[in-house]
């Protein structure tokens, strides 16, 4: 591995003789060794990596640059203005009116304010109380797809559940629907959809919507959608799985402003879904961080009610830099597959000897000046040879500094 930062080498702390449910979110996350060594995320490993060598950190998915201005002042204004103490617990009322008209306003979808929206912490702090809230037993299997965001494996494990994974797999990282039938069976208590998809940026085809409803009712099974890239989608507006027949009544529906007006540190997520199933998570949620980000709701509510224009050009805008950091990973002599969404772009290493994308990752910030995740990051440890030689970039980055890791790729020596 190399030299590694103190910082680094202290976080590698052996914890077998403390008890609690760490355990298994640390086990389920994959960061818990045999004997006890609760490793740091390959995330903190690289960006130490980052930091050290002066490395573009194309690695985690935060924006660079700052969100639109209405949506700044907005906040500023709010803080001037005295909105400093707790909101109230399901968030202000004009946060989850804009919510409320940003569903009916893109899909159609009707949301009731008042019983059918909570603002959140977060997607992740939203998706976790939803898993805590809704798992009732160790028997109970959530569905993801595989490769999967990080935090889902550690909240399943966190509430006790059993994980069962659904591949995505090449060329398109589409899944098999027959294997995707097998998976979900009455143990099923979620079927838990990222659509847009990180870390694969695929959405997900039509037939597979609807064959995660037909199963979900089939079932008898709660779907959970994780959608904090709907207006970064290439290939055409995003569909939510709430909008399919027979969907909206056993659908939670998750998302954040995060993403889409590049306020990521704000943590200003939501989840609206059935009246009954919403105070299922709203009773755990109240326990978690109970509220947050009072001065941030309004102005996540002003940028909601921004234009069209506006989502439209963060969807185009997103989708020119993937292309300049494809081109860069092209000429660098990496096999691109081109995303469909959201902010990442995967690229298969193998041809420059990358088979194992975890190596390749660690060696390419002293080779190649840029750092990058490798995909199986985000893939249960035994399936983590189906996906050894892909990594995940960041696109989510300026312009400037895309065509500067491009120009480092393509003059690299691996």
């Amino acid at each position: 591995m190399g030299r590694v930062s103190a910082a680094y080498a202290l976080s590698l702390v052996c914890m077998s003789a403390i008890p609690g449910a760490w355990r298994r979110t640390a086990a389920g996350a994959g960061l818990l060794s045999s004997d006890g060594v609760v490793a740091p995320t390959i995330f903190a490993e690289m960006s130490a990596a980052a930091a050290r060598t002066g490395a573009i950190n194309l690695g985690q998915g935060f924006p660079d640059e700052d969100g639109p201005v209405e949506v700044l002042e907005a906040a500023r204004d709010a803080i001037a203005q005295g909105v400093n103490q707790y909101p109230p617990g399901r968030g202000f009322p004009d946060l989850l009116a804009a919510i409320s008209e940003h569903q009916r306003r893109f899909y159609g979808l009707e949301v009731d304010p008042e019983t059918s929206v909570i603002a959140t912490a977060g997607a992740t702090e939203t998706l976790t109380a939803t898993l805590l809230a809704l798992i009732d037993s160790p028997d109970d299997e959530v569905v993801v797809f595989e490769p999967y965001y990080d935090s889902y494996a550690a909240a399943v494990a966190l509430a006790g559940a059993r994980l069962r994974t659904v591949p995505l797999r090449l060329p398109d990282f589409q899944p098999d629907l027959e294997v995707l039938a097998a998976s979900v069976t009455d143990r099923t208590r979620i079927i838990l959809v990222n659509d847009p998809h990180n870390p694969t940026g695929v959405v997900f085809a039509p037939e597979v919507q609807a064959e995660i409803v037909r199963l979900a009712d089939r079932h008898d099974a709660i779907i959970v959608t994780d959608e904090v890239y709907e207006h970064l989608t290439f290939t055409g507006p995003h569909v939510p799985l709430a909008t399919l027949p027979g969907a909206a009544e056993r659908t939670l529906t998750i998302s954040s402003g995060g993403k889409t007006f590049s306020t990521t540190g704000w943590k200003i997520g939501w989840i609206h879904g059935p009246a009954d199933l919403i105070t299922a998570v709203l009773t755990v949620k109240q326990y978690l961080t109970y509220v947050n980000g009072s001065a941030f709701q309004p102005a996540i509510a002003v940028g909601l009610r921004m234009p069209d224009s506006f989502f439209a050009n963060a969807a185009a805008v997103m989708e020119h830099k993937h292309e300049i950091l494809g081109a860069g990973l092209r000429s660098a002599g990496l096999d691109v597959i081109a995303p469909q969404g959201g902010y990442f772009t995967v690229a298969d290493a193998t041809p420059l000897g990358g088979a194992d994308a975890a190596a390749f990752c660690r060696a390419m910030p002293e080779k190649a000046g840029v750092v990058a995740i490798p995909l199986t990051a985000f893939v249960s440890p035994a399936n983590r040879g189906d996906y050894a030689g892909l990594v995940r970039f960041a696109a989510c980055k300026r312009v400037e500094v895309l065509e500067e890791a491009a120009a480092r790729l393509a003059a690299a020596s691996f």
